[in-house]
């Protein structure tokens, strides 16, 4: 079957939730997919900061082909496995929390610690049952998440939401403490907004929502679905600044690539959810669960954290020796690790596009804004060359 057969298929019997370039992906190597047709594409989108080792990843691989020879792919959660207890050990150490429940996706760890959220309120009289989420914000596509979501378009044609969220701005402390009521059980908030234009929080705003949730009896909930397991350049987000959630939530490149979510809690989070409140019946699979102890491994070397911090920087750098070339058409460079963004005057598609037939894989952001989330195994000659792309596309459009 020729690639454009294959593209006619997916058309034909794949619902249409993602606008999808024209292109089919069957293999990788490295900081490269390669389609049918045998064209490799530097990768900078990463799978959405899926994809954090690459492809075909020596480590991952053996760690994934260990679980199948053994024949365990999927335990019930009615019984313990051991790749599970063992994941669950290592990233609550990973990431300083206490306890651990996992799932398959970022939207359902996000719906665990609204639920959790909410039990939580419960043991208030009045209940206590309204949470507050950040405009711009991005959650997931579930009924919960999605109205966590600070953003309309999302919410268009799905109403009834869930009731009981309000949105305060991003970096703004004193517009959460006026959304605060006597109903109020938690916040919610990326310590990086990831979809929301690549905007990483100020240290005085997230140590502002610390304050007032001990202040208040609240829950403090981190997202770091897209920007933790070690895209900030720390194992998690929070680490940069300093200042701990009682709820984390991840996922993404949680496993390597292979769907996994969890929620991590600590204190007085810990022992909220008892049997029965909460559930999924393939989170902690083993063959998930033999990717998130790879992952956690490689990120406990300070040298790979090290690296993305390095490249991080690299890339910001020149990101914004680009953008001064070309003012008319670039703004701001934002972004911390390897979560990058940078602004631009008009649609970012035109540029992904571009970028695309010269053999260059990148994402938008926001409305306005071109996202740059690559492998975290870049080097500089990856980003060298992604950026020599990037020139190409924006001197077109000239």
């Amino acid at each position: 079957m020729s690639m454009q057969s294959s593209i006619a298929v997916g058309r034909q019997y794949l619902l249409d939730t993602y606008a999808q370039v024209p292109v089919v992906f069957s293999g990788g190597q490295g900081m490269y997919l390669i389609d049918e047709e045998g064209k490799r594409y530097l990768d900078f989108v990463g799978g959405i900061a899926v994809n954090a080792l690459g492809y075909h990843d020596a480590g991952l691989s053996l760690a994934i082909t260990e679980v199948v020879d053994k024949g365990l792919l999927h335990c019930s959660n009615l019984y313990y496995n051991t790749q599970a207890v063992a994941a669950a050990k290592a990233l609550c150490t990973l990431a300083g929390m206490d306890r651990a429940f996992f799932c398959n996706s970022g939207a359902e760890a996000n719906e665990a610690a609204l639920k959790l959220a909410r039990k939580f309120g419960h043991r208030s009289s009045p209940a206590r049952t309204d949470i507050i989420s950040m405009v711009h914000s991005f959650h997931g596509r579930t009924y919960g998440a999605i109205t966590a979501t600070g953003q309309d378009k999302y919410h268009v044609n799905f109403d009834p939401l869930p009731q009981g969220f309000s949105y305060a701005q991003f970096n703004d402390l004193e517009s959460v403490k006026a959304l605060v009521s006597e109903k109020t059980c938690a916040i919610i908030v990326e310590p990086i907004q990831g979809e929301g234009g690549i905007i990483p929080a100020t240290s005085a705003f997230l140590q502002g929502l610390r304050e007032l949730c001990d202040q208040q009896d609240l829950l403090l909930i981190y997202d770091e679905v897209q920007c933790g397991m070690g895209r900030s350049g720390k194992p998690f987000a929070y680490q940069v600044y300093g200042v701990k959630p009682d709820i984390l939530t991840t996922a993404k490149a949680l496993a390597g690539g292979i769907p996994a979510g969890a929620m991590l809690t600590c204190d007085k989070a810990n022992d909220v959810f008892t049997p029965g409140d909460h559930a999924s019946t393939f989170g902690g699979n083993a063959l998930a669960m033999a990717g998130v102890n790879e992952m956690v491994r490689r990120l406990m070397d300070s040298e790979f954290t090290d690296h993305v911090q390095q490249m991080g920087s690299y890339l910001r750098e020149k990101l914004v020796q680009l953008a001064s070339h070309y003012p008319s058409l670039c703004g701001e460079v934002r972004g911390l690790g390897l979560i990058n963004g940078m602004v631009l005057t008009f649609p970012p598609r035109k540029v992904v596009d571009a970028c695309f037939e010269r053999g260059l894989l990148v994402a938008s952001a926001g409305y306005d804004v071109l996202r740059f989330v690559p492998p975290l195994v870049v080097q500089e000659k990856d980003i060298d060359k992604a950026l020599s792309i990037v020139e190409q596309a924006l001197a077109s459009l000239l």
